[in-house]
Parts: C-alpha cells; structure tokens; sequence
C-alpha cells in the first residue's frame, strides 16, 4: 500500500514541474507584454507631444503673413488658400520628441484646408522593449503617429470700403506724411462668443492674437 502510494507521488511530481514552469514562462509573458505596452505607451506621448508643438510652432509662424493679408482687399481669402509652412515646426516637433527619449522619421506630413491644417507627426522610440521570454524584444523599438491641427475658429467683417460714387478723400483723410490712412480695423468673432478688433498697423502681441484665432489640439482622425 506504501510502494503504491510512493509511487502516486512519484509519477506526479513531473506533473507539478511541468505546471509551475508553464505559469513562470506566463508570468513573464505578462511581463514582457506589459513592458511593450509601456514602451508603446511611451511612444504615443512622444508623437502627440511633437504633432502639437508642430502645429503651435507653426501658427506663431504665420502671424507676419496673416496680419500682412489684412492690409491687401481679399488678402484673407488668399492667405488662406495660399498660406505657407515651414521647415521650423518640424523642427520644433523633432525636439519634443528628444525629449521624450523618440525621434521623428518620415518628416512631417502636412495637409491644408481652407481654414485649417493638420500635421501628421510618426515617430520610433529609441529605447527598445529589451530582453523577455519572447524571442526580438531586445531589439523591437515601438512606433506611433499623432495628427494636430490649427483650426481658424472665428468668422470676420471687413472694414468697409468707400462705393464709387462717393467723394475722394479729402487731404485731411491722409497721414502726416501724405500716405493714405491704414485700413480700418477687422471685427472677429470667435466661437460665436468673443468679439475684438485688430487694427492692421497697430496689432496686438501675435501670440495673443494666434491663440484667439487658432485653436490647436489633437484630432483621432
């Protein structure tokens, strides 16, 4: 009766081997996927990071030709079909996401709308998962993509403009130094809400102004 027990025991301790040795290797399974999912995690905030400084980088940049438009008759019209990005926004993007131990690759992807436009950001960790149970970790670096948007979010009305049948201006309609008066202000409302003036010649800070005309944010799409 002892000799069959015995060997009941002894036929089961490989058993018992073979199952703590399968819920080790699941146990470092679950870690190695916890430790691409931060990796991947890490790169996400990386490329969001980057798509917004991208998009804030480029709406200061705008601010001379936007303000520049408003002097021309139909300049707003053409700034914003005709509006142009540079090479610093990307740049810019490039540094947060150093920052965030990634780097861009691809450059950035711009798309332009009347009224908006979005910049695609792709960047790679470069730090890997590292070493796990699960065969490349050690050189898999994660990848993710982030999409901003600058968004003009306010509607205007141009200063109006004297008919053909009205009289010429006079000499007192002329500055000092006999060039014409600036054109008169252009009233914006922005978000259906708030309502200001910005005089061509004699604009606010454009970073006050940027941030009232253009909301920047990410976009899922």
């Amino acid at each position: 009766m002892r000799s069959r027990l015995r060997s009941n025991a002894g036929q089961a301790f490989p058993i018992y081997i073979v199952m703590v040795a399968g819920l080790l290797f699941l146990a470092f399974a679950f870690f190695a996927v916890g430790k691409a999912s931060a990796t991947r995690n890490g790169a996400q905030g990386a490329a969001d990071a980057a798509a917004l400084a991208a998009a804030q980088e480029a709406r200061d940049e705008i601010g001379p030709a936007f303000l520049g438009s408003l002097l021309l008759p139909g300049g707003l019209n053409d700034f914003f079909g005709n509006h142009y990005i540079s090479g610093a926004p990307c740049a810019q993007a490039q540094r947060l996401a150093a920052s965030n131990n990634a780097d861009v690759v691809g450059g950035c992807g711009w798309q332009s709308h009347f009224q908006r436009d979005e910049v695609t950001i792709r960047v790679e960790t470069r730090n890997t998962v590292g070493d796990t149970v699960l065969p490349g970790t050690e050189s898999r670096h994660a990848t993710a993509t982030a999409t901003a948007v600058i968004e003009f979010r306010c509607s205007w009305k141009a200063p109006e403009t004297p008919s053909e049948d009205s009289e010429p201006p006079s000499g007192d309609d002329e500055a000092e130094d006999g060039k014409p008066e600036s054109p008169g202000p252009f009233t914006f409302r922005c978000d259906g809400r708030d309502r200001f003036e910005i005089d061509p010649l004699h604009p606010a800070p454009w970073e006050e102004l940027g941030e009232a005309l253009f909301a920047v944010h990410l976009t899922d799409d």
